[in-house]
């Protein structure tokens, strides 16, 4: 961590959004235990062996017990290259093995992710100061606890499935036909508790490595202000583009009420504008508005000659709908009267 994010570290108590956890990925910041991937290559390795040693192994073990009795006989030349060949044989595969585990549980961490960025150099990595400061820092120290508790629960998992001490050395000093199975036995059991004991820290390493990303990707708030600017914009801009988006929607609406067939009033706070056509199932409200903004509807119908009825409960309930929105079936009729009315007043009223 570089020293402007150790200061400004305690001013970030703000969890990382999503957009600040995307563009860390993008810059190669993810989280990946080491340990998850140290287990799967020994769990790969340990898989691998036990498909592909035996036969090898047994025929190593001939080989070797040739070399042993007639080594004064033999020629070194003649048994180098069989013991390379099983050596091969035996190495390989758990190496390839090994290798395909921790770069598979790699890519499952990190959710296919292969990027660069990380080996660009930096002038911080060759900075001899900020090299004291990771190698004797608190996270060093933190390290050096973590890998100092990984050995002792393995070293302890490896100790209790150890078990008998006197069987083991019984084992050894089997005959040779019987000195393959027993030992087999006693690895796989080694194997297993050691294969044990990693799994629980690569779980435990794994919570902490996700849990430590999180933490060094927390934000100020600061940082969330300039995020949503970033994406969305200066709160400035966006009010203006709001009240220019509200400006035009009411010159829209204002265009409409000269073209109404009459203005429901309060009579003085609530106008609304209901156009109604032949065709129509029923009225829908063009314009709506209080206060001012009804003053300027009045006006404006009375410019255009659109008919003003007075009905105060009715102006009310239908300021409550949506422009565009039709008369619910509980106004028909009080609506229906008021056209009426006005239709017969203007003599369009037809029997």
């Amino acid at each position: 961590m570089a020293e402007g994010e150790e200061e400004g570290a305690a001013d970030r108590s703000e969890a990382a959004t999503p957009r600040r956890i995307e563009k860390a990925r993008e810059q190669g910041q993810v989280a990946v235990s080491r340990e998850a991937s140290g287990f799967a290559a020994l769990l790969f390795a340990a898989l691998a062996a036990a498909v592909a040693l035996p036969v090898p192994g047994g025929e190593l073990l001939g080989i070797m017990r040739v070399v042993l009795e007639s080594g004064h006989e033999l020629r070194m030349a003649e048994a180098a290259w069989p013991l390379a060949r099983l050596a091969l044989l035996m190495v390989v595969p758990v190496a390839a093995a090994a290798a395909l585990g921790a770069g598979a549980a790699t890519l499952l961490q990190t959710r296919g992710l292969v990027s660069a960025v990380a080996l660009r150099p930096r002038l911080d990595k060759v900075n001899p100061w900020a090299g004291l400061k990771r190698l004797f820092g608190a996270e060093a120290l933190a390290e050096l606890l973590r890998s100092l508790a990984k050995l002792a629960l393995v070293g302890l998992a490896i100790w209790f499935a150890a078990g008998d001490v006197a069987a083991l050395q019984r084992a050894l000093h089997a005959p040779p036909g019987a000195l393959l199975g027993a030992a087999s036995g006693h690895v796989a059991r080694l194997l297993g508790a050691a294969l044990a004991a990693f799994a629980a820290v690569a779980v435990l390493d794994l919570l902490w490595v996700r849990v430590s990303h999180l933490r060094k990707l927390r934000m100020s708030r600061q940082d969330l202000r300039d995020e949503m600017k970033e994406t969305e914009g200066d709160p400035m801009i966006r009010a203006q583009r709001r009240q220019q988006r509200e400006a035009r929607a009411r010159n829209r609406m204002m265009a409409e009420v000269p073209r109404a067939a009459v203005i429901v009033t309060n009579p003085t706070h609530y106008a609304v504008a209901l156009a109604y056509a032949e065709g129509d199932a029923a009225p829908k409200v063009v314009a709506k508005g209080v206060e001012e903004l009804a003053a300027r509807i009045r006006a404006a119908a009375e410019a255009a000659g659109v008919p003003l009825v007075a009905n105060p409960p009715l102006a009310r309930a239908l300021h409550r709908l949506e422009l565009g929105a039709s008369i619910p079936a509980e106004h028909y009729q009080a609506v229906a009267e008021i056209i009426a009315f006005v239709w017969r007043r203007a003599g369009r009223l037809r029997s």
